[in-house]
């Protein structure tokens, strides 16, 4: 069965993607307004830990949405919660068996309630899945220890192929320099390099 993870190229995606590879053909899609080439870097750590790489196009006018929601709440939660939600139709309507997402036990967000799963899942006739959704934040990290090549650091330093990056830019550009910094809170983020030992894939004396 074919399956279409949404994918940023940070540790909790890369993670989901290892765990659900044994039961699905995993393809790993980031969504991109193309605002920036940043998903360039998701390929690149796709291509370093074997899975097969998509892109799909969101529509500009979330982005749009999602900006003025942040600078009136002042904080980026409910923007980013409008775009993840917008990403996984984007895919679930990529024609895949399933459809998946790396959050976890612990996120606040983006996260999917279970009336918005089914919804998802009713009208593009796919399955939704989480595998994070029982890992809290140290067994993810222990985790990721033990198996993947790591670059962490401030958010704004570390390549990634989120949402945040181009909301970043477009806030920048429609509202000024200064307001993403009173918008996104200072916090680390994360960018998979590949595994922590050559061909260390899990359960697999060699990589794909």
């Amino acid at each position: 069965m074919d399956l279409g993870l949404l994918y940023s190229g940070g540790k909790d995606s890369t993670l989901a993607g290892l765990l659900l590879e044994d039961f699905y053909d995993v393809t790993l899609v980031t969504a991109s307004f193309g605002i920036t080439d940043a998903w360039e870097h998701a390929r690149e750590t796709a291509d370093a830990t074997g899975f097969e790489f998509d892109t799909v196009a969101l529509d500009d006018d979330v982005a749009g949405q999602a900006v003025e929601t942040m600078v009136e709440d002042g904080y980026p939660r409910n923007g980013i919660q409008q775009v993840h939600l917008h990403a996984l139709e984007a895919v679930a309507e990529m024609e895949f068996d399933a459809v998946a997402d790396g959050t976890r036990r612990d996120d606040r967000v983006p996260s999917v309630s279970r009336a918005q799963a089914q919804s998802l899942e009713d009208r593009h006739d796919v399955d939704y899945i989480v595998p994070l959704a029982g890992f809290g934040r140290n067994a993810v990290d222990s985790l990721v220890d033990a198996t993947l090549d790591v670059q962490t650091g401030p958010s704004e330093e570390i390549p990634k192929a989120d949402y945040e990056d181009e909301l970043r830019v477009l806030l920048a550009r429609e509202y000024g320099e200064g307001t993403v910094s009173e918008v996104f809170p200072d916090h680390t983020q994360t960018y998979v390099k590949g595994f922590s030992r050559a061909g260390a894939r899990p359960g697999r004396p060699d990589a794909k």
